[in-house]
């Protein structure tokens, strides 16, 4: 089932104008296999397909960031045109965001709320066309879940900042020109009001990026080593220490991206696929099984709560609503649903999901995706501190017992 709210005139006029200019931007072929339902269809007009060549053309129509500002590359729109955007690119089977997830989920958003007129012009539009890859430089070895507690040094010297010191879990720095950096500025204030927040240029000597390989064989993650890095002052974001409050513009904004956001990444190679749905029912063998069958029955179940819950979500958003706790329990359900089916597919695949011939491709894949899945309770926030969250901001139990609150960074006892 498809949840939607039912097109105002308005709306309708909208979805009409974005579904005509998708059908002039996509490759010949494309939109009428779909609406027709033709996947052989579709697979030839996605041969070839660019995906980097995409997300310049969605990224400079105004389409990639309805929400943004029309003189930094949006169309400065109402939240409903955003949905209508991610409704029609879901349902032609295109990536809801380009290759720049980050910079466009993220650092797009911090920058409009933060950042001077001079880094908006600088910066905005290269993060829409993917022109400027970005990356978020927040968790350290020994601050991730208490994230205020980070240790890189930022010190001032000459109109410039020096950094120094080592973040880790970057995703794609070593393909990021820019990266978003929480500092520790001044170290004799408390951990929340000594931070300050930067735009990093990823190129800039003394910063070393190694890749850290992962369980799948993939390297999508980094730690990241600077090295008397020099910042210019001018790349601050907000003022000298205020960066706890801009990167909770980030930090919300993260929420909002990993449960409301989809990279297919069929999309990078082109090739027909079913929609999601079809695509998992595809990877059951023996639906006549009567457990298989039931574990398709419990997927749908799943499948249909968490998206009324994102539906929620973007109902309130919408109406114009600030993203409130939805973020976190989509995310949290979200991250549980694909560790326990990606768990299950393999199940019921037998020997077969543990040992297949070269070259087949679905098994290599399904692998995968059970792999990947143990990592979707950790990045993001992990499920652990965000039921901490829901359980105070939502059912409203005590705060957890902050026995650092008020003492100066340099005093906090760290591993």
């Amino acid at each position: 089932m498809r949840w939607t709210i039912e097109d105002t005139p308005e709306r309708a006029a909208f979805r009409k104008e974005f579904t005509g200019w998708l059908r002039e931007a996509l490759p010949a072929g494309w939109a009428d296999a779909i609406e027709s339902g033709d996947d052989e269809k579709l697979g030839k007009a996605r041969e070839g397909w660019d995906f980097i060549g995409w997300s310049r053309v969605i990224g400079g129509s105004g389409y990639g960031a309805p929400l943004w500002p029309k003189e930094y590359g949006g169309l400065s729109g109402e939240p409903w045109m955003q949905q209508i955007v991610r409704e029609e690119l879901a349902r032609y089977r295109l990536p809801t965001v380009g290759l720049n997830i980050l910079g466009v989920g993220l650092a797009g958003p911090t920058l409009i709320a933060h950042g001077t007129d001079e880094q908006k012009a600088r910066y905005l539009q290269k993060i829409l066309t993917s022109e400027e890859i970005w990356c978020q430089l927040f968790s350290e070895p020994g601050a991730g879940s208490d994230l205020a507690t980070c240790g890189t040094r930022a010190v001032r010297s000459n109109g410039e900042w020096i950094i120094n010191g080592q973040k880790v879990w970057t995703s794609i720095a070593q393909l990021s020109q820019f990266g978003m950096l929480l500092a520790r500025s001044d170290p004799d204030n408390t951990k929340h009001e000594g931070l300050s927040y930067f735009i990093v240029d990823m190129k800039a000597p003394g910063v070393d990026i190694r890749p850290l390989r992962q369980i799948t064989g993939s390297a999508e993650f980094n730690e990241v080593y600077f090295t008397d890095v020099r910042i210019p002052a001018e790349n601050i974001v907000g003022t000298e220490g205020d960066g706890w409050r801009v990167a909770r513009t980030t930090l919300m904004n993260e929420r909002v991206a990993l449960s409301g956001l989809s990279i297919d990444s069929t999309s990078f190679t082109g090739g027909a696929r079913k929609d999601p749905w079809g695509h998992f029912v595809d990877s059951i063998p023996d639906r006549a099984d009567p457990v298989n069958r039931q574990f398709i029955a419990q997927s749908y179940i799943e499948k249909e709560v968490k998206e009324i819950t994102q539906f929620r979500a973007n109902s309130a958003r919408m109406r114009g609503e600030q993203p409130g706790p939805e973020g976190a329990v989509t995310k949290v359900y979200n991250a549980e649903f694909n560790k326990w089916r990606s768990n299950e597919i393999m199940n019921v695949n037998g020997p077969a999901a543990v040992a297949w011939e070269r070259g087949d491709t679905a098994s290599e894949n399904r692998a995968h995706a059970f792999l990947r899945a143990r990592a979707n309770s950790i990045e993001g926030g992990t499920s652990e501190i965000l039921r901490t969250q829901m359980g105070e901001r939502i059912l409203g139990l005590p705060r957890e017992p902050e026995v650092d609150r008020g003492i100066p960074w340099k005093e906090i006892k760290r591993s």
